[in-house]
């Protein structure tokens, strides 16, 4: 089955041209096969083909969201009640996630996970990178990349989220586990390795050491750092090659240039600083510099409990000095350098046909028309996997 969409009226294709007017995009075997002004488009020639009119409306690519932690049980409501009553935020609270998600049942945790990823795709994301973390014990974290494995290919070994409660005086004990018996069971679903680089979490010295085992096991590395305060996190993503830091609140001078002269993306998590009032990170100051910036949101019970890629959009746009093109760029093709892929986040003829028909004119939408449901229809690999016309 071949499907044109035409009469569309802003196509965004993150390729040299951006921005087209008054196009079409024909998709064949869930690939873009051709994109061009609808005026031009390709006709059935005796083939059997849906035609989708647009309606003048806007398309843009499937959001990448390259950083969720969406395997999980439990919730933590009363710790952001906390924090918008005035308390500081730190890492600790994960350990209460970690309690709720080792009593779940693989059914429990399924289904929470298809929610998830239903939610994500109304709002239209149609790629996500799923981390473990929340099991921080051998049994615990192989279930959850087994099961984020299911969904999606972008599947990111966490066993160093934090230290557990078990292992509190015994921090180089529990990397230990991690590098050991860990990584052996988890290793055979996952593609990424990660660290929470941190105070309270993991030094350099044993991020290091948890980032070096995963790149022996064939995992690729991106690192949790500078959430909250500056730290060596940046130099050491950036030494071992990592596709991504995430987080970035807190960065000097010397580790944006760092990330400028290098291919590791930073990706920023709007939405951890809406949760927990930290100060959003200068998008602006990152981007003049040369750094490659991605958007994503960091689904999680404790620091950025939001799916909605359209609301990190709009809040680069408002708080972090990004124009509506760079954030979206950023939530669509700089998610994908963040999972180093060259065909998503991107419409163009070969790349999977990934799309998002807005019921706006135009992407600036996203952004002028905050917490509006704009997401008309969304197609992965060429099916329709959300519809709300």
């Amino acid at each position: 089955m071949r499907t044109l969409i035409s009469n569309i009226g802003e196509l965004v294709t993150n390729a040299d041209a951006g921005i087209l007017r008054d196009a079409a995009v024909l998709i064949e075997d869930g690939r873009i096969a051709w994109v061009g002004p609808a005026a031009s488009a390709p006709t059935t020639h005796g083939q059997e083909m849906e035609v989708v009119d647009a309606g003048g409306r806007a398309i843009i690519p499937g959001f990448v969201d390259s950083h969720s932690h969406i395997v999980f049980a439990g919730d933590r409501a009363a710790e952001f009640e906390a924090r918008m009553a005035g308390e500081k935020y730190s890492a600790g609270g994960i350990r209460s996630t970690v309690a709720a998600t080792r009593a779940a049942s693989d059914d429990a945790l399924r289904a929470r996970l298809r929610g998830f990823i239903d939610e994500m795709r109304a709002q239209g994301t149609t790629t996500v990178e799923i981390k473990s973390g929340y099991g921080l014990d051998v049994g615990t974290e192989e279930r959850l990349v087994r099961l984020a494995a299911k969904v999606t290919d972008e599947v990111t070994f966490l066993g160093a989220h934090v230290v557990p409660s078990e292992y509190a005086d015994r921090p180089d004990d529990y990397v230990d586990l991690v590098v050991g018996p860990m990584l052996d069971a988890c290793a055979p679903y996952a593609k990424w390795i990660d660290v929470f680089c941190e105070t309270g979490a993991f030094t350099v010295a044993q991020s290091r050491r948890v980032l070096e085992a995963g790149i022996a096991r064939g995992l690729m590395p991106r690192v949790h750092a500078s959430q909250l305060r500056p730290g060596g996190g940046v130099h050491l993503a950036v030494e071992l090659g990592a596709a991504s830091i995430d987080h970035g609140t807190y960065l000097t001078d010397e580790d944006v240039a760092a990330l400028a002269g290098s291919d590791t993306v930073l990706t920023l998590l709007p939405g951890v600083e809406f949760s927990t009032r930290q100060p959003y990170p200068d998008a602006r100051r990152l981007i003049d510099a040369g750094v490659t910036v991605a958007i994503a949101c960091d689904t999680n019970p404790g620091s950025s409990f939001t799916s909605s890629m359209p609301l990190c959009i709009a809040l680069a746009v408002r708080e972090m000095g990004m124009t509506p093109m760079e954030a979206l760029w950023a939530a669509t093709a700089g998610g994908a350098r963040a999972l180093r892929r060259d065909d998503i986040g991107i419409i163009v003829p070969g790349a999977r046909a990934d799309l998002v028909l807005l019921d706006a004119p135009s992407h600036v939408h996203l952004s002028y028309r905050p917490g509006v449901p704009l997401v008309r229809t969304v197609w992965k690999d060429g099916a329709r996997v959300f519809d709300r016309s």
